[in-house]
């Protein structure tokens, strides 16, 4: 027997960047699909390397759609002057043994990178796992990325697990994942 969850979180809300830049928050829909095209396009060639699907390819974001208009997942797109500064999703299973986990994706365009986007999306969605009664946030990330690894570590994420060649990026390549978690009961209300 499953739950309903929502999200009463109130959106839109604004966040001001570290530059001073005023930021809005909203909720994802599938009017986005194909904003969210256009953001992956325009984002340099190594950060496509480590998107965990394809989100350039119109059929995998109206999948992504698909998930959120199921219930299976929540996602916040940052914007500034009606452009996509980044985006934060925070994807779940109501139904699986894993149900109590929520597994948060981050990624900030080139532009708004260092002014503490991530950082504000993260708390965002700190905030929904709390809402959604989630227990255990889930970060996954290449070894090849110390910039996000160093990231979910400031925000109080621990590595959970190193798995050898456990995925394989756009270029053929294996690369070894980085399994990181963070207990959601003793998040802090300083990140919201």
């Amino acid at each position: 027997m499953t739950e309903t969850r929502t999200i009463r979180r109130a959106y839109p809300r604004s966040t001001t960047l570290d530059s001073g830049t005023t930021i809005a928050l909203r909720l994802m829909t599938a009017a986005d699909a194909p904003l969210i095209v256009a953001f992956a396009r325009s984002l340099p060639p190594d950060d496509l390397l480590f998107l965990r699907t394809d989100i350039t390819d119109p059929r995998v974001v109206a999948q992504w759609v698909r998930n959120l208009e199921a219930g299976r997942s929540v996602t916040v797109i940052a914007e500034n002057a009606g452009e996509v500064a980044g985006y934060a999703s925070l994807h779940y299973n109501e139904i699986a043994w894993q149900r109590h986990l929520g597994e948060i994706r981050i990624q900030a365009g080139a532009r708004y990178r260092s002014q503490g986007l991530g950082r504000a999306l993260a708390g965002e969605m700190f905030a929904v796992a709390r809402e959604l009664r989630l227990r255990k946030l889930v970060a996954q990330m290449t070894v090849d990325q110390p910039g996000a690894i160093a990231t979910f570590e400031r925000l109080g994420f621990r590595p959970e697990a190193l798995l050898p060649d456990f995925v394989i990026d756009r270029a053929g390549r294996t690369r070894d994942l980085v399994v990181a978690a963070y207990d959601v009961e003793g998040l802090t209300e300083h990140l919201d």
